[in-house]
């Protein structure tokens, strides 16, 4: 598996995800079960992040929901497609909040955020704390860390 390298900055993406080429082995698939892949829902209001992040869930066997821009869009597509996890920007593109978003993700349909953030202070992980977030990726982040926390988030949930 590939995954994109961060060069000077920059991160190396396939100009579109391949969603035509058969699915990855079975030891790349975590908590895939009679429903498929984990679902992950993306809430991320910057394209260029938002993309690469469905790109390395996809390459790495997840099922991709989203990205949502917005809480709203957020709450919305979580409700459809009842997601398995979501990796969730704090800062969004409204007036509500990811930490907002993710309270109502938590209280309405029982799912944990990843908050990827470069709001990663005392203050702001103690305004989520009560929505039992999953973890904390800190911006600017590889992809290889994002599927790492994205990995013991599943093992997270697994767990009696």
């Amino acid at each position: 598996m590939t995954t994109p390298h961060q060069s000077a900055g920059h991160f190396a993406l396939p100009s579109e995800p391949n969603r035509n080429s058969s699915p990855p082995a079975e030891e790349h698939r975590p908590m895939e079960g009679r429903q498929g892949p984990p679902r992950v829902l993306v809430v991320e209001d910057d394209f260029l992040i938002a993309m690469q992040t469905e790109v390395a869930l996809t390459a790495a066997g997840f099922e991709v929901v989203g990205p949502a821009t917005t809480a709203e869009e957020a709450v919305a597509l979580a409700g459809e497609a009842q997601p398995t996890l979501a990796v969730m920007d704090i800062r969004l593109a409204s007036t509500r909040d990811g930490i907002d978003a993710a309270r109502q993700l938590y209280q309405d349909f029982a799912i944990r955020c990843i908050f990827a953030t470069a709001h990663d202070d005392v203050h702001t992980r103690g305004r989520a704390e009560p929505y039992a977030p999953l973890g904390w990726l800190p911006k600017p982040y590889t992809m290889a860390s994002l599927l790492s926390v994205v990995a013991e988030a599943l093992s997270q949930l697994r767990r009696p």
